[in-house]
């Protein structure tokens, strides 16, 4: 393969980067796959002397980073709200992600009336995510749902949800049933498989 090939391989993988970019419902996965397409842009850009297409996709990975940035400082931005059975915005929310819950929680019957633990993280004014569950023996809490919408779908959310369970009395995070989907967020936070369940132990 010559090297005019490859360099026009190269211009058609930044396009298809930027493409799939638009298909992320994660708004951080669409700024990094975003970011890398356009980085490849450019660089083609650059070699085929099309310094229009090559400024504007510099300009889109400055834009990209800056964003990615402050995104990833979220944190600050995130607040924990206890809600009760009768929350009408909590069925709302139940109601509205429905069907994305059940992809995750497939065997778990979303009953609210069930449940005597239930918080709902917000970023800023927009719900984030929610945690659903039961109060347990030893500060445990058994998770029914421990949800996060599709935008903030990153583990920072739940990263905060535990660092200020602990504040709330929970020491212990404890979910039974088949992991399916969930189990690698179950695996990446921290999750032990321990006598038939996933456990969590927050410090």
């Amino acid at each position: 393969m010559n090297t005019s090939a490859i360099i026009e391989m190269a211009g058609y993988l930044g396009s298809v980067l930027v493409v799939v970019s638009m298909l992320m419902s994660s708004v951080i996965k669409l700024r990094i796959i975003n970011t890398t397409g356009s980085t490849v842009s450019a660089i083609y850009a650059l070699i085929i002397h099309s310094y229009p297409l090559a400024l504007m996709n510099i300009c889109l990975v400055i834009i990209n980073i800056y964003n990615l940035a402050k995104l990833l400082k979220t944190e600050n931005h995130y607040n924990l709200v206890q809600a009760k059975t009768d929350d009408t915005f909590l069925e709302y929310f139940l109601n509205y992600y429905k069907n994305d819950i059940q992809k995750f929680f497939p065997e778990k019957n979303i009953n609210i009336s069930l449940a005597d633990t239930i918080y709902i993280i917000y970023c800023d004014a927009d719900p984030a995510g929610i945690l659903l569950g039961k109060a347990g023996k030893d500060n445990a809490i058994d998770i029914f749902i421990d949800y996060t919408t599709p935008a903030y779908r990153d583990c920072s959310v739940g990263k905060f949800l535990y660092s200020r369970l602990p504040e709330k009395g929970i020491n212990k995070l404890v979910y039974f049933g088949e992991p399916g989907r969930h189990g690698p967020y179950l695996q990446k936070m921290g999750f032990t498989a321990e006598n038939g369940a996933y456990v969590k132990y927050l410090l």
